[in-house]
């Protein structure tokens, strides 16, 4: 039997979410579907290794809606269930169920799945990544059953934040990044450095230049991690966080291009007729990083794509030209970044990081691209404009903390 949605959106995230909203507010009246691989209504992701994994906040003050709203919306939910093939020129796609859904319009929103050790021992019980509810449950159930020795694989922000709250549960945790220091694919060094003297200050062992050989366990359960000097971490835990792999498996065998991710253009679509690509997993090229070709992986982009595609849909071609932004909380610490720092050739920095509260400002070419703002929200705010104009600002004046930023890019 098969079914028929006039808009079938694959993923229940954050863009999926946002791209059925988006559709109502624009006034489509037509049928949505969105399948979802979780049993769970759309949810947000990111507190999952902060406030979640903290037990701050409970599981349904995560709901980006409540659960209801999709049926007050006349949005069709299928959780915990995937599209396993997609036929373009039948335009229809087929569902983990072996169901077949008929589609005028599908919004490809699917994300990603972590990014797995390659070595051995990577599916003992007891290593994890962040990824869903249902990874961060599994970690908090063996910190209740006593685990106390963790590893963590992997310097980047899902790394650095599992890290603090690890911390802040009173389990040992050691971090082992493989380059020469945190943050190095998304920062300058001076946040990289600050971050690093943080998580010491809190009891992190940070590891640098160091890899992982394998995982160390008894048969079933981890119990350590072998480095590549042959040393052995012991450790109840391994939370690895080495990126994602974009999942579009079904979208590059139906014949859209894609190295990584799925290809996109400045609407959204793929190469495939009348199928969108948003979010996590969709290779655009963007604006803010001179035209280079990138997947972003925050809320921002999978929600301002799904604006760009319900507009399409309706008729209205608005490029998507947002600026990115991303956010991470990590201690008493609120890191938010506005722009791009990709291909910086200079940075100036906006205060003392001894006083925990400071921003570095990326240049390229003498212009502003991007900022990351450490406790500093009026930066954070006001340095959009300087990012959003590629403004060219003197460096002493950048520099002098004492004048605020909005005198800068009025000038």
């Amino acid at each position: 039997m098969t079914e028929a949605a006039d808009v079938l959106i694959v993923g229940a995230g954050h863009g999926g979410a946002a791209m059925a909203v988006a559709l109502r507010q624009q006034g489509f009246e037509g049928s949505v579907l969105m399948v979802g691989r979780e049993p769970e209504p759309p949810y947000e992701r990111p507190p999952l290794s902060k406030e979640y994994l903290a037990r701050e906040k409970e599981f349904e003050r995560l709901y980006i809606r409540p659960p209801q709203f999709w049926a007050d919306k006349d949005v069709g939910l299928r959780l915990s269930t995937s599209v396993t093939a997609v036929d373009p020129q039948a335009k229809t796609a087929t569902l983990s169920d072996g169901s077949t859904v008929a589609y005028q319009h599908l919004v490809w929103a699917a994300g990603g799945d972590a990014r797995r050790l390659s070595c051995g021992g990577a599916d003992l019980v007891g290593v994890h990544s962040v990824r869903t509810r249902a990874d961060v449950d599994r970690m908090m159930a063996e910190i209740d059953a006593g685990a106390k020795k963790a590893v963590i694989v992997g310097g980047g922000y899902i790394g650095l934040e599992a890290a603090a709250v690890l911390r802040k549960l009173g389990v040992e945790v050691v971090l082992i990044e493989m380059l020469d220091r945190v943050l190095a694919r998304v920062a300058g060094e001076e946040l990289s450095r600050f971050y690093e003297a943080e998580h010491r200050a809190h009891g992190v062992d940070l590891r640098l230049e160091t890899g992982v050989d394998c995982i160390e366990g008894d048969g079933l359960k981890v119990t350590g991690v072998r480095l590549a000097d042959g040393s052995v971490v012991p450790a109840d835990m391994v939370i690895v966080g080495i990126g994602i792999i974009p999942s579009v498996g079904p979208l590059i065998v139906a014949g859209a291009t894609g190295a990584n991710g799925v290809d996109v253009d400045e609407y959204c679509r793929t190469t495939l007729p009348d199928v969108y690509a948003i979010g996590d997993c969709a290779s655009h090229a963007n604006d803010f990083a001179d035209g280079a070709v990138m997947r972003l992986e925050s809320v921002q982009n999978a929600s301002d794509m799904a604006k760009t595609v319900a507009k399409a849909i309706m008729g209205e071609m608005d490029p998507y030209k947002a600026t990115p932004w991303f956010w991470s909380n990590q201690y008493d610490l609120k890191l938010q970044t506005v722009g791009l720092s990709t291909g910086h050739d200079e940075t100036v920095l906006r205060g003392d990081p001894a006083s925990r509260s400071f921003s570095v400002v990326y240049l390229k070419e003498g212009r502003v691209v991007a900022l990351d703002c450490v406790n500093k929200v009026k930066d954070y705010v006001q340095g959009k404009k300087l990012v959003e104009s590629r403004a060219v600002v003197d460096r002493d004046v950048l520099a002098d903390d004492s004048l605020a930023i909005k005198e800068m890019a009025t000038a």
